[in-house]
């Protein structure tokens, strides 16, 4: 892994499967997840599809730049949200984000990409597409939403995970995980893969304050829903029919208002991209990064 100096003199930890010589595809994490979440053989499959995978740890999370100290009131953003009153103002924006993930790609001396967000990634990666269109040949939406509160409510269980305090110990981390059964995929949710990969963050890094802060951010950066009316970047959603953290009805929405965008369901999936659904994921990602691939 290494690391990239982009504006603001934020750095971002990467690492890359590939060669670069192929087309890049940008993998852009969730709330509060680092890069190792992206399974390193799902990571590989991309590859061996003839894709240059990149993917990195968001600001403050895992090994990037952290904010240490800038405290938000995070019920307070979540509740001025539902209300769509005005916020308080928040350390940062998903539109700095997306712009980590454009200084990212100038590090790496990539003119265009294909990028793939899930949840707060999928923010992300709308934001690009409103925002960075003439930097991106696809864009991929997984498992996320627009920004109006109206769509992909969480149910009243899966938003009391989101908001439990984060583990103060490796122990605590990994009875936690058991916890993730509500938003991941019923059929597939595999207890041991949460708790390996539970224990693994936490020894990489532990950082709740990056966690509240990015959810200041996804409440602070308002509604998409006009500006994704105007994007024009090829868009795939997908989003599985089990998912109770982002209910159906955010990728649904994603999809009615992204002009020409293709909307995936997938049943049995969750909040999450479990092993047995990878053939079918990496198919969708590549078959729809072929798009500008010869351009």
């Amino acid at each position: 892994m290494t690391r990239a100096l982009v504006p603001n003199g934020i750095e971002l930890e990467y690492d890359t499967f590939g060669s670069p010589a192929d087309p890049t595809l940008l993998l852009v994490m969730g709330l509060g997840a680092q890069l190792i979440v992206w399974d390193d053989r799902f990571c590989q499959r991309l590859a061996d599809a003839g894709r240059y995978v990149v993917r990195y740890d968001n600001r403050d999370i895992g090994l990037s730049t952290k904010f240490d100290g800038q405290h938000v009131d995070v019920m307070m953003l979540v509740a001025a949200m539902f209300a769509r009153a005005p916020m308080p103002p928040v350390p940062y924006l998903l539109t700095d984000m997306a712009a980590d993930a454009i200084g990212l790609l100038d590090h790496l001396g990539v003119d265009r990409a294909h990028v793939v967000g899930v949840s707060m990634g999928g923010m992300i990666v709308q934001t690009m597409a409103i925002e960075h269109a003439d930097r991106l040949l696809s864009a991929t939406s997984i498992m996320s939403t627009v920004g109006d509160v109206a769509y992909g409510t969480p149910s009243p269980e899966a938003l009391a995970v989101l908001l439990t305090p984060s583990p103060t110990s490796r122990q605590q981390a990994i009875e936690q995980a058991a916890s993730y059964a509500v938003t991941c995929s019923k059929r597939y949710f595999d207890l041991d893969w949460a708790q390996q990969l539970a224990a693994a963050s936490y020894d990489r890094s532990c950082y709740p304050e990056g966690v509240m802060r990015h959810v200041a951010a996804i409440c602070a950066s308002g509604d998409r829903s006009a500006a994704l009316r105007q994007v024009n970047v090829p868009m795939l959603v997908i989003h599985g029919l089990d998912d109770t953290l982002i209910n159906p009805s955010g990728g649904r929405r994603t999809a009615e208002l992204v002009p020409g965008a293709r909307l995936v369901e997938v049943p049995d999936m969750g909040h999450d991209m479990p092993e047995p659904l990878w053939p079918m994921l990496v198919s969708a990602i590549v078959a729809h990064s072929d798009v500008g691939v010869a351009s």
